[in-house]
């Protein structure tokens, strides 16, 4: 920082012998959904915005810094009683939010800015240790770390069966535990990715100002303050985040389409005006799942620019690190929110079992044709079965009639096969294959 701006800063930021309170927030325009008075509610929840605004920010940048005070006289860097005076301090008074965001605008961080209040809170004896051997980014990132910290810290439908679909189109019979099961078995990963996570990411960000410690001395007191310092935070990671979007997505997804006039499977749980059109009254539109769906998108995008900041020059970076400024706090707030979503829309989930029975049936038959296939096949081979399937199911289509009906006209068919083994086959209840099994597993898994 140049002189001139030392001086400015110096001019702005003359001591006071009373701390101000912290002043309200001010009412101001969003540009953001995720902030929006209208649209917050959507994409996120109260709670996980308070773990993120700017007051709850700065004071896990001063958590840090009492932490780092504590931790330094376990390494005998600073003296012993520095940790509890700065601890103390802290605790007992209050910090000018004007004057923080004022002087942040001139430096571009809140840190020095933080420093300067903290050591004026201090005192002499104390104020002086404020912030030893550290630098503004590791501050930041601790802070960062401490807030993803306070947010880290099926049987019914197990045999209802449905049309399984590949490209939008009928491939094969499935019950609908099973694709609640598929939706869980994701959710199951992503808890035992966030254990791994734990002993894996939970990182500490403590180097000073090119990440040799060298500040705190050639010796090994430096990494004695990381470890300590290890001691009292932890650390997350966003791309955690993009994979449970990615789960949700696809659950709101299946949810969207299923609830189509067309298919009329399942919608979300009813709610006077919910979903409502202002020009045609009969609309019901699955909201929850929409707002699910967008969230995964934008955690996906986010998790991009943290990928990102990985490609850093040098020892410090000449930028990455303000898009996290953005990612972490807004994909922890849509995550919050597509969760809170999620468990909305699952929690009352109306599921249409006659009309996900009708529409099983709706193609004659010809979602078993591979039924047909694998039971004609012994008899003839497998190519010569499906040949003979494919030229069936043609016709059944071109006559709108049964698989099952142009089967029975076909000699090739019932030469090999009696009519009632044929109908066996061409019930796609007789045709789940280990979907059952597939929904206890899961279901055993949870509990």
């Amino acid at each position: 920082m140049s002189a001139s701006l030392f001086a400015q800063l110096s001019r702005v930021t003359r001591p006071r012998v009373r701390i101000t309170p912290i002043t309200p927030h001010r009412a101001i325009g969003s540009v953001s959904a995720i902030d929006s008075s209208i649209f917050r509610t959507l994409f996120g929840t109260e709670e996980i915005r308070k773990v993120f605004d700017d007051e709850a920010y700065i004071k896990r940048c001063v958590d840090a810094e009492a932490a780092l005070a504590r931790a330094q006289p376990r390494c005998e860097v600073i003296p012993s009683q520095i940790g509890e005076m700065v601890t103390q301090k802290v605790r007992q008074s209050t910090l000018d939010m004007d004057r923080l965001r004022h002087e942040t605008e001139i430096v571009g961080y809140p840190i020095l800015p933080l420093v300067r209040q903290l050591s004026e809170i201090c005192g002499d004896e104390a104020g002086k240790y404020v912030h030893w051997g550290a630098t503004t980014q590791d501050i930041m990132d601790l802070a960062s770390v401490s807030s993803v910290r306070c947010v880290v810290c099926l049987s019914k439908y197990r045999d209802t069966p449905m049309a399984g679909r590949t490209h939008l189109q009928h491939a094969l019979p499935v019950t609908f535990g099973y694709k609640c099961a598929v939706w869980l078995s994701g959710f199951q990963r992503h808890l035992e990715r966030l254990e791994h996570l734990k002993s894996r990411c939970l990182l500490v960000q403590f180097g000073g100002a090119a990440g040799s410690l060298a500040s705190l001395g050639s010796g090994d007191d430096g990494l004695r303050v990381r470890k300590a310092l290890a001691e009292e935070l932890v650390a997350e990671i966003t791309n955690f985040l993009a994979l449970m979007g990615g789960s949700m997505g696809k659950l709101a997804l299946d949810i969207i389409i299923m609830s189509s006039n067309e298919l009329g499977e399942v919608s979300e749980p009813f709610v006077p005006h919910r979903g409502a059109s202002s020009t045609m009254p009969q609309k019901r539109n699955p909201i929850s799942s929409e707002v699910i769906l967008a969230a995964s998108k934008i955690l996906r995008s986010n998790a991009g620019l943290v990928l990102d900041g990985m490609v850093a020059d040098f020892e410090r970076a000449s930028g990455p690190g303000h898009l996290e400024w953005v990612a972490i706090p807004e994909s922890f707030v849509l995550a919050v929110g597509a969760l809170f979503q999620t468990q909305f829309a699952l929690s009352g989930l109306c599921v249409h079992s006659k009309q996900m029975l009708e529409n099983l049936h709706s193609t004659k038959g010809l979602i078993v044709a591979e039924a047909v296939m694998m039971g004609l096949a012994p008899h003839v081979g497998r190519q010569q079965a499906h040949d003979i399937v494919y030229e069936t199911c043609r016709e059944s289509i071109e006559a709108k009639r049964t698989l099952f009906e142009c089967l029975m006209q076909k000699p090739e068919v019932t030469s090999k096969m009696s009519e009632e083994r044929v109908s066996q086959l061409c019930d796609p209840v007789n045709y789940l294959g280990a979907s059952a099994r597939m929904v206890d597993d899961d279901v055993l898994a949870v509990d």
